[in-house]
């Protein structure tokens, strides 16, 4: 039976990456993004006949609890099964402290890191009851590797590693492994948020002089997903060319 990952945010840069890639090695996927369009639409189509896999869209704003338990919800009572849930979506947003306003702090921790938690939840008593599961958040280094203009971002990636490693010691008894990826800077549309000096200055900073690209880390997720890592628990894997 093939397995079935849910990928938050799979419509664009390192989200829809997992999804190719998932795809490729025979996961049916359920392709999570905020709004539906046509362009999205035609694209999972395609992935989803290129690697004979089923994959089905849906769509709700991470932030939107309502929309999100009641997609919950509709899986459940189709009696689909979620084996593997990427935790991918997530905003950026960067700005010194003193002049950073509080709402915009709380807007990127609701969609990067209070989000996914509660989908977590919502997703966890599944696997909990099925004795097995693989959940993978997707952190950033910005959560290890604080720096200027990084109060809402980098924090919520900071808390994202925390309860990554809280949560594998709470449910790995239960046959479900917690992990996440850390990319550096990586070659996607986020990238482009930053002023030119922060993005050369940051791949100036990695040893391999470049950005992560998407299907790099994707890779990693999926050898996560796999039984190849059936004893990683609890780790955070850096993507990010070394420093």
């Amino acid at each position: 039976m093939a397995k079935t990952a849910l990928v938050t945010g799979a419509n664009r840069g390192i989200g829809l990456a997992i999804t190719k890639e998932l795809a490729s090695r025979g996961y049916n996927v359920i392709a999570h993004a905020r709004t539906c369009s046509d362009e999205h639409e035609d694209l999972m189509r395609r992935i989803s006949s290129e690697n004979g896999v089923e994959i089905r869209t849906i769509y709700f704003d991470m932030t939107d609890t309502d929309a999100m338990k009641e997609t919950v919800k509709g899986l459940m009572k189709e009696k689909v099964t979620v084996d593997v849930l990427v935790n991918s979506a997530g905003i950026a947003k960067y700005g010194a402290f003193a002049m950073f306003p509080m709402a915009t702090i709380r807007e990127v921790f609701e969609v990067d890191f209070f989000a996914h938690l509660e989908l977590t939840q919502l997703l966890l008593r599944q696997m909990m009851r099925n004795g097995k599961g693989v959940i993978i958040n997707i952190a950033s280094i910005a959560g290890f590797d604080t720096d200027k203009g990084n109060s809402a971002y980098g924090t919520s990636k900071a808390a994202m590693i925390a309860w990554t490693k809280v949560l594998a010691a709470e449910v790995a008894s239960a046959g479900i492994r917690v992990n996440a990826v850390a990319p550096g800077m990586a070659d996607t549309d986020m990238a482009q948020l930053l002023n030119d000096d922060d993005r050369n200055r940051m791949i100036e900073e990695s040893a391999m002089k470049r950005m992560v690209k998407p299907e790099e880390v994707a890779k990693v997720v999926s050898f996560l997903a796999s039984d190849d890592a059936s004893f990683i628990n609890g780790e955070v894997i850096r993507v990010d060319g070394g420093k």
